[in-house]
């Protein structure tokens, strides 16, 4: 699978609560995210994160462009939920089952291409003392999933799933390289890296955060949300001033 360098977030289209973004923002109409999800592939974005924890995310991805499948590759997740302005996180084999087929029910798809255990914080109790990586390679074995991975919130996590990722999801920004060393460590290992929080939710000035980041050659990819196009084609054009064209040139797993 290979990514552009510029991921779609998909956490704004479906959440407003609970959120961890300076400003607050009203949530858009089904048919607003309709616009925004075929104008970002019109874009040439071809990567689009999401999570059950989004809210209504899945569900209107699977109805704004699940008739465009062929033309990006989707990752969701699998751990956390959201509701009653409050996660809950079960990482048990029954849930990571029941979360997978949920999410291929609202993205009208018949295979995940990457899911991510979406942590709590204790990656390594979560990846030791769990199901969730042993129930993601029987899914991944059972076709159901194309490629595995953790968006996790430790150095120590990120560096412990090299051992059976594909791909990890980590934080990483001018504020916050914490996490260099291991997304080095994944290069080096043939694991994607897919980077969140790169413009420290909102906080950085939006070039410099993308040129930083993509300077990172070990560095696949860069998912950043917003529900402005304009704001995403600057993003874009950013990415092209470090990367090069915005095509499919980066393997994720």
């Amino acid at each position: 699978m290979s990514v552009t360098p510029i991921g779609f977030g998909a956490f704004k289209i479906g959440r407003n609560v609970g959120i961890k973004y300076p400003q607050a923002y009203p949530l858009p109409e089904q048919r607003d995210a309709d616009r925004l999800l075929n104008a970002v592939l019109d874009l040439g974005i071809n990567y689009i994160d999401t999570a059950p924890a989004y809210g209504l995310s899945e569900e209107r991805i699977g109805q704004a462009i699940s008739h465009r499948r062929r033309e990006f590759v989707l990752s969701t997740k699998v751990g956390e939920t959201f509701a009653d302005e409050r996660s809950t996180y079960d990482f048990s084999e029954p849930a990571v089952r029941q979360s997978v087929a949920a999410s291929l029910k609202r993205l009208r798809t018949d295979v995940l291409d990457l899911v991510f255990i979406h942590s709590d914080g204790r990656d390594l109790h979560v990846l030791d003392h769990t199901d969730a990586v042993a129930t993601l390679q029987s899914l991944r074995q059972q076709g159901l999933i194309r490629a595995i991975g953790l968006s996790g919130k430790t150095v120590e996590g990120a560096a412990a799933a090299l051992a059976w990722a594909d791909a990890i999801m980590v934080e990483y920004h001018l504020n916050n390289r914490s996490h260099e060393g291991v997304i080095g460590q994944a290069h080096a290992q043939n694991v994607g890296v897919v980077i969140k929080k790169g413009l420290a939710s909102g906080t950085l000035e939006p070039d410099a955060a993308i040129r930083f980041v993509l300077a990172n050659p070990a560095v696949t990819g860069l998912v950043v949300g917003g529900l402005s196009l304009e704001h995403l084609r600057q993003n874009v054009l950013s990415a092209e001033r470090v990367r090069g064209l915005p095509g499919p040139a980066h393997r994720t797993a």
